[in-house]
């Protein structure tokens, strides 16, 4: 049976997630944005005391060319240990027992589409969430969350 999908809607383009990849659908909440977050950089959560990276998805595919303040009805899409999280406009659904066809990893930037599902007249493209960051990305999104663990840790306790 075909794994069960997290949809998406990433600046006006249906996408989604496998959903074992993902633990939590969060409402956006205020990030901690240090001065030199790049622009797919979103800012940091702080998710119980632990310091999360929060991507723009959008930015991140080239789906909106400058950042953008997200409107009130975002999400946060907190992957899969809790280490990463991606802003989207919504995550809109769940979808279980549909077919994906597969894509040639070499027609989507990094690879990161996987696949397809047809969903009536709607194309869905599948993202594989370790194909989404590419190695030079992930070691500089880990160096900058290091550096806002170490600035939040030198403030006074609240």
């Amino acid at each position: 049976m075909p794994d069960a999908h997290l949809l998406l809607d990433v600046a006006g383009t249906a996408c989604a997630l496998p959903r074992a990849a993902v633990d939590e659908i969060l409402p956006l909440p205020d990030l901690f944005r240090p001065p030199s977050a790049g622009a797919w950089l979103s800012g940091f959560l702080d998710l119980g005391g632990a310091v999360v990276p929060v991507i723009d998805l959008a930015q991140l595919l080239g789906l909106r060319a400058d950042p953008v303040e997200p409107d009130l009805h975002a999400h946060l899409v907190l992957m899969a240990g809790g280490e990463l999280a991606y802003c989207v406009d919504r995550a809109a659904d769940i979808v279980a027992g549909e077919a994906v066809s597969p894509v040639d990893a070499v027609h989507s930037l990094n690879g990161c589409v996987a696949g397809e599902i047809r969903l009536g007249e709607r194309l869905v493209h599948v993202l594989d969430p370790a194909r989404l960051l590419r190695a030079e990305e992930r070691i500089r999104v880990a160096a900058a969350t290091r550096a806002a663990v170490a600035r939040l840790a030198a403030l006074p306790p609240a």
